[in-house]
């Protein structure tokens, strides 16, 4: 048995490992097939991603909503739920923080900046809780639920920008200094970058989410929900309670992520013409990220790493910028494919103990 589990284990960490090999080779590939210095696209990228502190700054500041989200969707994927709403719940957390500061703007900063976090959480934890108890209830597939969540969602977002919080304008006026998640330290430290306090917040939800989901009774009942909601109703857990309680959890930390984009980054809500890509990125950190805490938290890194330092390429390299996006989309194909993989770490040849011996 533990060698089965040292296997998973093993396993577990070659797949995401492997994935971002072949997308970083597929890349090359692109790269070289049009004629492009692939090494020198890399060592761009390298560069616009590590070679300041203010690039630095940024790509922490990229990772940390990518951190929350990817979270939230993991929760729900270990109690068995493919949560595609993260977008959804993300976008109505960033609008409820930003509309809390824009309503109570001169409230304290101490009283103030908790309130709007707390508003972002609530709001993406209420936006998934109707998927939860539709879910639980009448057994409606989260996926579909989530999914026209998210466009119903944008559409509100855009209504409340246009005709609530501004007078037929596109975007609120930026948030007072006592809403605001930047830190002037922060900000001396990497030469002006935009990162913020978020950071923080992001590392100790790392933290709470590893101890909530692989050392309570709720992390339990939740993987066990997962695997099979049936057996965990027969072995006296509430399937219902923890479906909704999951999702809510999702929820919650999606809304989280959304009010480090309000709070942190763009200081401001504005009109959307699609679901931020936050959202569709935190899923992918979280299947990267083989939906465990540290995994996420590399992955997010990781994929920062790309974002952030692919703005670099056509400058330094004359790499296009589009490159980056097809590396992602490849290492998220072969997390996907990761059944392929799988196969293939299995066909290696193995070491027979006996012939040791």
């Amino acid at each position: 048995m533990n060698n089965q589990q040292g296997a998973t284990r093993i396993q577990g960490i070659i797949v995401p490992l492997l994935s971002v090999i072949l997308g970083l080779v597929i890349g090359a590939i692109v790269m070289w097939s049009f004629g492009y210095d692939a090494i020198a696209g890399y060592s761009a990228m390298l560069k616009g991603a590590f070679g300041s502190p203010f690039y630095i700054g940024e790509l922490l500041r990229e990772a940390t909503p990518l951190i929350l989200v990817a979270l939230g969707f993991a929760v729900a994927n270990t109690a068995g739920f493919f949560n595609i709403g993260v977008a959804g719940q993300t976008l109505f957390g960033w609008l409820a923080s930003v509309s809390v500061a824009q309503i109570l703007p001169d409230l304290p900063k101490m009283i103030l900046l908790p309130l709007c976090i707390l508003a972002g959480v609530a709001a993406g934890a209420i936006w998934a809780g109707i998927a939860g108890v539709l879910r639980a209830y009448f057994n409606t597939s989260e996926v579909i639920v989530t999914i026209m969540l998210n466009h119903t969602a944008l559409y509100i977002n855009n209504h409340i920008v246009r005709n609530v919080l501004t007078d037929s304008g596109d975007s609120t006026a930026r948030i007072t200094e006592n809403a605001s998640l930047r830190v002037p330290f922060l900000s001396e430290l990497t030469r002006n970058s935009t990162l913020h306090a978020g950071i923080f917040i992001a590392l100790i939800m790392i933290a709470v989410v590893w101890v909530l989901m692989k050392k309570t009774t709720y992390g339990f009942e939740f993987r066990s929900v997962g695997l099979n909601p049936d057996a965990a109703d027969y072995a006296g857990m509430n399937a219902k309670k923890n479906i909704i309680l999951a999702m809510l959890i999702s929820g919650g930390l999606a809304g989280l992520g959304g009010a480090m984009e309000g709070l942190g980054n763009f200081q401001n809500m504005f009109v959307q013409g699609a679901m931020p890509a936050v959202g569709f990125d935190g899923m992918a950190v979280a299947l990267l990220g083989i939906g465990s805490p540290i995994g996420i938290l590399f992955a997010a890194l990781l994929f920062s790493t790309l974002k952030i330092g692919g703005t670099s390429m056509p400058l330094m390299s004359g790499v296009p910028v589009e490159i980056v996006d097809i590396v992602i989309a490849s290492i998220i194909f072969f997390v996907g494919a990761s059944y392929i993989i799988r196969l293939m770490v299995n066909k290696l040849p193995k070491v027979n103990k006996k012939e040791v011996a």
